[in-house]
């Protein structure tokens, strides 16, 4: 997605050779026009597989999570770090693990949101080492209801987690790929159809 690398490029700053912080435009502070071109790109993606809610995590899940559910006219459902005093009942929960925060967090929905039946894609900002992901697959598999996909923003793609998750059968679709912070300088991965074009 040329808009998202753009942006990336733009306002992006690499902290280290593995973190990669866009707090300007995606996890902190928001960019509505990006975001609104991010559902619609997701919606592009995954339209007509019958998805009845999309599941991502709290916080910085919640802005990309929204915008693809109003595309695809589904409810947004987010999973919670931090159990409200008025959602005890009828918990589905999970564990995830924060590399970036160095700590683990039980993250949970109410059974009620999210059934069998339902058919669900999971959004989330990065992927690294998967962790959301799977404490998202998690959560849906609890329920009895279908993943349809995993709809992610910014994969960082020299870790694990993509490869590990495709590797089990899921879809997964990355908005931006990126193979190296290397050195201060962020580099992308090359589109398949930029390979086949230049062959």
């Amino acid at each position: 997605m040329e808009l998202l690398k753009k942006k990336i490029r733009e306002e992006g700053m690499v902290l280290s050779d593995s973190v990669l912080k866009v707090d300007s435009f995606i996890n902190h502070g928001v960019d509505p026009q990006l975001m609104d071109a991010i559902g619609e790109e997701f919606a592009g993606r995954f339209g007509g597989q019958g998805i009845t809610k999309v599941l991502t995590i709290e916080s910085s899940g919640i802005a990309p999570g929204l915008m693809a559910a109003l595309k695809l006219r589904v409810p947004l459902i987010f999973a919670r770090k931090r159990q409200s005093l008025t959602q005890s009942e009828g918990l589905i929960t999970s564990k995830v693990y924060s590399f970036t925060k160095r700590e683990e967090n039980t993250i949970s929905i109410s059974g009620k949101y999210i059934q069998r039946g339902d058919k669900v894609l999971i959004i989330d900002d990065f992927l690294a080492n998967g962790q959301a992901a799977f404490g998202l697959i998690d959560l849906v598999e609890k329920a009895g209801a279908d993943i349809a996909g995993i709809g992610i923003v910014i994969e960082k793609s020299f870790q694990d987690g993509g490869a590990i998750l495709r590797q089990k059968g899921f879809r997964v679709e990355s908005l931006a790929e990126i193979e190296s912070l290397e050195a201060g300088r962020i580099a992308f991965k090359e589109d398949q159809a930029s390979e086949l074009n230049r062959s």
